[in-house]
């Protein structure tokens, strides 16, 4: 079996195993205490804290350690905004951020604060300057991934922290998926990440808050970890995540390198072996080892299965793979095909041999998948006046655009086709489907049952 999915969680690093084991028989005993045993304890935390600190490239006072990467975000949030409250309530997002730091934002938004979503371009990156014209007198706090989770594209963190110490703001980076490869550049004030994202533990995070940032803990608080992360340590678990981050960071630059070269081949390949395919995420800024593609006419969640049962375990932001059959947020701020969606993710030491395989076994497939779906012809096509309608009401996405598809040629050059559906990802995934062949979207319109999305035929 071929782990393709290291973004969601990197498999246990060999020296997190080690570390985990070892500090099992010395790091039990409370490391608050003076006897030999919490001296003991204490020395192995205070080893780790000293450790994951170097990594990240900030003083060891400034690092706690809490019981996630999500925790993480969330005490950084909510502790600034509270330490700044005199300043305002508004909170800065992009559109794009890990699930973590927008329901944060949200949470905030009900309390009665304000926030605004910075919008991302097609490839998933900010503009600092953008960032700059959402700054207010009242910002508190804005956030920024330092790289996307599902496509991998990196952020401009170093530039759109300038502008957010210039105005005199602290910038939050979420590093969850960077920290592993490197130190975050930039004069950012907090940053958090998650063990479980660079080969650790899974129930280890970092919160990091630079000296100087006005921060209140919220929440019941107790003397451990700075008051900023309630609760015993788990310092085995520590003590591996420390080790691990050491490790990967060792290995990083010449991983880089081969990682990057073996998602580049999926990124030029998919393309020429499976028709109708589009690679998102930028070219260039990204992680080594992200490639997610999207490919019309496939049900998302079927595909992901046919590629588990070939033995490939990846993950998709598809809106067919969600219980609420809606697109990933982070596709739909991009404006790309959500359908079909494949996110590769590879793991420190992937073999060249598995993702040869995986590009054997991907067109077969999405082919016998597209068969299978028959591309099948609008059941419902009726004439109004110049326009073709097609009633695909009470069918889920990849079907509306299958569907448009068969008839886009029975239009003349300049005619319309009005496509009729009650599907949320076709709000998304027919516009993409215009861009990637062609054609002109129009737009939408309320209809008597869910929504018409007008296409204008250009070729």
């Amino acid at each position: 079996m071929a782990y393709f999915d290291a973004a969601s969680s990197a498999p246990l690093h060999p020296v997190a195993r080690q570390a985990l084991l070892a500090s099992l028989d010395e790091g039990w005993a409370d490391p608050a205490r003076l006897y030999r045993e919490g001296r003991r304890a204490r020395m192995l935390l205070d080893a780790a804290r000293e450790a994951a600190a170097e990594a990240v490239g900030c003083r060891a006072d400034e690092l706690v350690f809490t019981s996630s990467g999500t925790r993480a975000v969330h005490s950084g949030v909510a502790g600034v905004l509270a330490g700044r409250r005199r300043i305002g309530s508004h909170l800065i997002v992009s559109a794009v951020e890990h699930s973590s730091v927008l329901h944060a934002a949200d949470a905030h938004e009900a309390g009665g604060g304000s926030v605004t979503q910075v919008a991302v371009g097609r490839v998933g990156s900010v503009d600092a300057g953008t960032y700059a014209e959402a700054l207010r007198p009242d910002t508190a706090l804005a956030c920024l991934q330092s790289a996307n989770h599902e496509v991998g594209t990196e952020q401009p963190v170093a530039e759109v922290a300038a502008v957010c110490r210039e105005a005199g703001v602290p910038l939050l980076v979420d590093a969850a998926q960077s920290l592993g490869w490197g130190r975050v550049e930039g004069d950012w004030s907090v940053l958090t990440g998650s063990a479980h994202k660079w080969g650790g533990p899974s129930g280890v995070g970092l919160l990091v808050v630079r000296k100087g940032v006005r921060f209140a803990a919220q929440g019941p608080v107790d003397e451990r970890e700075s008051g900023r992360a309630a609760g015993f340590e788990n310092i085995p678990a520590i003590v591996a995540a420390a080790a691990s981050l050491r490790a990967v960071r060792a290995e990083a630059a010449q991983e880089a390198v081969r990682l990057r070269e073996l998602t580049e081949r999926i990124r030029a390949r998919v393309p020429r072996l499976v028709p109708d395919v589009e690679v998102v995420g930028d070219p260039e800024r990204r992680l080594p080892g992200i490639v997610t593609f999207s490919c019309l006419y496939v049900d998302g969640e079927t595909l992901l299965h046919e590629l588990d049962r070939a033995g490939f375990s990846v993950s998709s932001g598809s809106s067919c793979t969600s219980s609420t059959l809606t697109p990933s947020h982070v596709l739909k701020a991009m404006g790309v095909l959500s359908e079909g969606n494949v996110r590769v993710s590879l793991p420190f030491g992937t073999p060249e041999e598995d993702v040869e395989r995986f590009l054997r076994v991907l067109p077969p497939a999405v082919a016998g998948m597209r068969e299978k779906l028959g591309a099948p012809t609008a059941e419902k096509v009726v004439r109004d006046e110049d326009v073709l309608v097609v009633d695909s009401l009470g069918k889920r996405c990849p079907i509306p655009v299958i569907e448009l598809a068969k008839v886009i040629g029975d239009v003349p050059v300049g005619g319309l086709v009005r496509v009729l559906s009650d599907d949320e990802a076709a709000r998304l995934d027919i516009p993409a489907w215009c861009e990637m062949r062609g054609q002109e979207y129009v737009g939408e319109d309320p209809a008597e049952q869910g929504t018409a999305y007008s296409v204008r035929r250009i070729s």
